[in-house]
């Protein structure tokens, strides 16, 4: 089969063909240089990397009413917070039936991985291990230790099978345990995230120190609070349809400018389905409601690109024979890619070529 029209990936939008054998890409060109001479089935469409869901915390899919109204902090901070009383009263059943539900949507979806905050210490880690074995989804579980002050050996088991830590915030971990987690992070080669400015401004100074392999949010960062993330080199997710239920907003526009590396996420599942295309077409409507438009290229990296630059994959962001995570293709108008894709996406419109065959769950 040949896909004609346009690709946006690693290498930006651009008009041209791709042609798939087995689900596998075998061919890339410009439109008309093909090698068929006319002999394959053709249809026209948008070739794209597949997505990643970069921030999520789809243990909250637990939850099936709609939360109490309040501020953020009463509903998921840690260790009282309403989220946390739902997990202390689920079944391990309910959990993992809960996680599975959201893996599966994921998978509808198209997305290949998803990066998840684990709350539960070591046992929700591999709660959620067991919840996305045999899914398409490629799980990348950053867990949390549950002991405070940390105790060494549940963070050396933790970190044995987790794939990183990701801590609330420096509102609530003391400089002590960020400094803790981070070594341990970096000595067994694992990652370390952290949410950041998500209720009110915190310097950068707080956050960056140590150093961070992920922020999440900065919805409320300053503009000079961005230069200073820039200048670390640290990317950054955000979630602007979590961020919106609570009146704030990520600066999308001066992260554009500033050329941080921005992934895309959908946050906690009790606030919304785990979809990365809603995700991304409310990101795109937000900025220009706040009247500080993003452009539609932009938000299709923090999707399609940058994520997979994070998890050290950049050859599954570059459609092209031998690419390490087979694409989608999306049956879009392919005059404006980037734009229809970021908009008009909806699972209805991906055409799989490759077979939905499972994943090995990452350690």
């Amino acid at each position: 089969m040949i896909v004609e029209g346009a690709i946006l990936d690693i290498d930006g939008p651009r008009a041209g063909y791709v042609r798939f054998r087995d689900g596998r890409v075998i061919e890339v060109g410009k439109l008309g240089t093909d090698s068929t001479r006319g002999r394959e089935r053709r249809i026209r469409g948008i070739v794209i990397p597949s997505p990643v869901n970069s921030h999520t915390h789809l243990g909250d899919a637990i939850s099936v009413r709609e939360p109490p109204p309040g501020p953020v902090s009463s509903l998921v901070r840690p260790p009282d917070g309403y989220k946390f009383r739902l997990l202390a009263a689920a079944s391990p059943g309910a959990k993992r039936r809960a996680l599975r539900g959201a893996f599966e949507r994921m998978s509808h979806d198209g997305v290949a991985a998803v990066i998840d905050f684990r709350e539960e210490g070591l046992d929700g880690v591999r709660l959620f291990q067991e919840a996305a074995r045999g899914s398409t989804v490629r799980a990348v579980v950053m867990g949390r230790p549950l002991q405070r002050p940390v105790v060494r050996r549940e963070l050396d088991a933790l970190l044995s099978a987790a794939d990183g830590v990701g801590l609330s915030s420096a509102l609530e971990e003391n400089i002590e345990t960020r400094t803790l987690v981070a070594r341990a992070c970096r000595a067994r080669g694992k990652r370390y995230g952290l949410h950041a400015s998500e209720a009110r401004r915190e310097p950068p100074d707080s956050y960056l120190h140590p150093h961070p392999d992920l922020l999440i949010h900065l919805a409320k960062a300053t503009r000079d609070d961005l230069e200073t993330v820039r200048d670390a080199k640290v990317a950054v997710a955000v979630c602007p349809r979590s961020n919106a239920l609570f009146g704030r907003q990520p600066d999308l526009r001066s992260m554009e400018r500033l050329g941080i590396p921005v992934l895309l996420g959908t946050d906690n599942a009790m606030f919304h389905a785990p979809s990365i295309w809603r995700e991304l077409e409310f990101a795109y409507v937000a900025t220009r409601l706040r009247q500080r438009p993003a452009s539609a290229e932009f938000l299709a990296r923090a999707v399609l690109v940058e994520p997979w630059r994070w998890l050290g994959d950049p050859r599954a962001a570059r459609v092209a024979a031998g690419m390490t995570v087979p694409p989608l293709v999306v049956r879009l108008p392919p005059d404006d890619p980037a734009y229809q894709v970021v908009t008009r996406t909806t699972e209805h419109l991906i055409l799989r070529v490759a077979p939905r065959s499972p994943v090995r769950v990452h350690r």
